[in-house]
């Protein structure tokens, strides 16, 4: 099969487009024909070598962990999907090498979920990490419908989508983001601060008894800043920024969840949340989506695509 991988930790010049073997299924995994494999942060990282302590590596890499596609053969142990099922997931294993950016992978089936009746296979491939993180995080700080949220680089991948789903819950939503792009988080229902210096002040402008909870996306010195800005009882979480424990925060990591998969796509399918695809790319072409990743200016998401 057509693929893309690395044989070493580098920047975007050591991926490789080229065959790579077809994976073997296990009996509770999938064998997905993908039609559409998402770009994320993570996968800069991974490729770099930043992962390197945290998780096992083994050479070649396929990266990516994105994925939508259709099944061509479950597994033995797999009742739920059949063949010609059109699904979505949120592939991390425990260890880097089987990932997304293929013409098929092997989908453990506890990561998967149909995808949207209503998305195409690009915004469907956009959802899982997104959608995931930004869903397990608003979980995790326990957004109530009188609250209001502060959420970091709000028009971001997985910023969008956690403004998207905090206005859901009925909150109110302050997202940080550069000045070009206000307008497409006025669009999402949020009110939108340039971030930068005079940062806490636009956001006390706004709310002036303080912030009941902050989505962390960037750490460091706006992490810290951020715990400033809370009210009284304030919450706070980052995925970033481990730090945040000090600050009596909360370090979310995502997991894959085929039930929170399942809530998104439902969400998705009834018009509550939406997938804002930036560009998209052939499979072959997958460098250069990295390096327009690795920029950190993209609005919404970076979909590769493969095949028909």
């Amino acid at each position: 099969m057509k693929a893309i991988s690395y044989r070493e930790y580098g920047g975007p010049e050591v991926l490789e487009y080229g065959e790579r073997p077809e994976p073997k299924l296990g009996p509770d995994s999938v064998l997905v024909q993908v039609r559409a494999a998402a770009v994320n942060p993570v996968d800069v990282k991974a490729r770099a070598g930043y992962l390197d302590g945290a998780m096992e590596t083994v050479f070649p890499v396929i990266p990516g962990w994105d994925v939508a596609g259709i099944v061509v053969r479950p597994g033995a142990a797999v009742p739920e999907f059949a063949a010609g099922d059109e699904v979505m997931g949120y592939l991390r294993e425990d260890f880097l090498s089987r990932g997304t950016f293929a013409e098929f992978v092997a989908a453990p089936v506890r990561t998967l979920a149909r995808k949207p009746a209503g998305l195409s296979f690009e915004e469907a491939a956009g959802l899982p990490l997104t959608g995931l993180t930004a869903y397990q995080v608003l979980r995790a700080l326990e957004i109530r419908s009188d609250d209001t949220v502060l959420v970091h680089a709000a028009a971001g991948g997985v910023g969008s989508m956690a403004v998207q789903l905090a206005l859901h819950n009925g909150a109110r939503v302050i997202g940080t983001a550069s000045e070009r792009n206000h307008d497409y988080l006025r669009g999402l229902g949020a009110e939108p601060v340039t971030y930068g210096e005079g940062l806490a002040d636009r956001v006390r402008a706004l709310a002036p008894l303080g912030v009941d909870a902050v989505f962390d996306t960037v750490g460091g010195d706006t992490l810290k800043l951020s715990a400033n800005l809370l009210a009284p009882e304030g919450r706070l979480a980052s995925i970033v920024d481990p730090g945040v424990k000090e600050l009596g925060g909360r370090y979310v990591f995502v997991r894959p969840d085929a039930l929170d998969l399942h809530v998104l796509g439902e969400l998705a399918d009834q018009g509550v949340i939406t997938v804002h695809v930036d560009q998209v790319f052939p499979l072959e072409q997958a460098a250069e989506a990295h390096r327009l990743n690795a920029e950190g200016r993209t609005r919404g998401k970076i979909v590769v695509t493969v095949g028909p």
